[in-house]
């Protein structure tokens, strides 16, 4: 629960990121970028996997593709990562503590809430129908919507303008470099979820590994 002496924030709505914020999906994510490279015999750190965190499988591409030789296109690296997620011994992403507590509270304050994610649509919205949380969604803006992903903020503006309000009134709920660099360049105020590092964390309102330990959030102009 939320300490009872952490001030309230408020909020005309809230945005949330899905991979890493929502549902814990990195182990399955770092392990599909191991296979992708792994298949072509391609080295990839721990570090270099984690830092494509919160990015569309798309630009991760265009970046690395270069460390894959002349050989396959980005096209070809998409199918083959789109074959290789197909597997059934990947682990299976589970919601992050506290998220469906967090949920709840938002939709009893009379909260609206955008799931804004660098996966497409067909994972989005397969994601939150298996863990139950489909119906707390007011909108979600996926990859296929913008033409530059996060770190840009294109994706939590659309969010902003569907919900009909101005980000700065927003909280968003992100955990990686790229998703709060892009919360906090739309204008919004950002939680960071997880353990991020210090200078990381110094750039959020709060950080939180338990979405339940969420300070209170009322609706702006509302009674909460």
């Amino acid at each position: 629960m939320p300490s009872p002496t952490t001030a309230p924030l408020t909020a005309e709505a809230a945005l949330f990121d899905l991979d890493g914020t929502l549902m814990d999906s990195e182990p399955r994510s770092q392990e599909l970028w191991r296979r992708l490279f792994a298949a072509y015999g391609v080295a990839g750190t721990p570090g270099l996997l984690a830092s494509f965190g919160g990015r569309r499988s798309g630009d991760v591409i265009a970046e690395q593709l270069a460390r894959f030789g002349p050989g396959p296109t980005p096209d070809d690296l998409r199918h083959a990562l789109r074959r290789l997620d197909a597997a059934t011994d990947l682990p299976e992403p589970q919601l992050m503590r506290g998220a469906r507590t967090l949920l709840t509270r938002l939709r009893d304050a009379g909260i609206p809430t955008a799931l804004v994610t660098s996966g497409g649509l067909a994972y989005a919205t397969h994601h939150l129908a298996r863990l139950g949380v489909e119906a707390h969604f007011t909108t979600l803006v996926t990859a296929d919507e913008v033409t530059r992903g996060k770190p840009d903020p294109e994706g939590y503006l659309l969010a902003c303008r569907r919900l009909g309000v101005h980000p700065r009134d927003t909280l968003v709920f992100e955990d990686s470099a790229a998703g709060i660099e892009a919360a906090r360049s739309s204008g919004a105020s950002c939680i960071a979820v997880g353990t991020p590092s210090p200078a990381l964390a110094a750039k959020t309102l709060a950080v939180v590994e338990d979405l339940a330990d969420t300070p209170v959030i009322l609706r702006a102009g509302g009674t909460g």
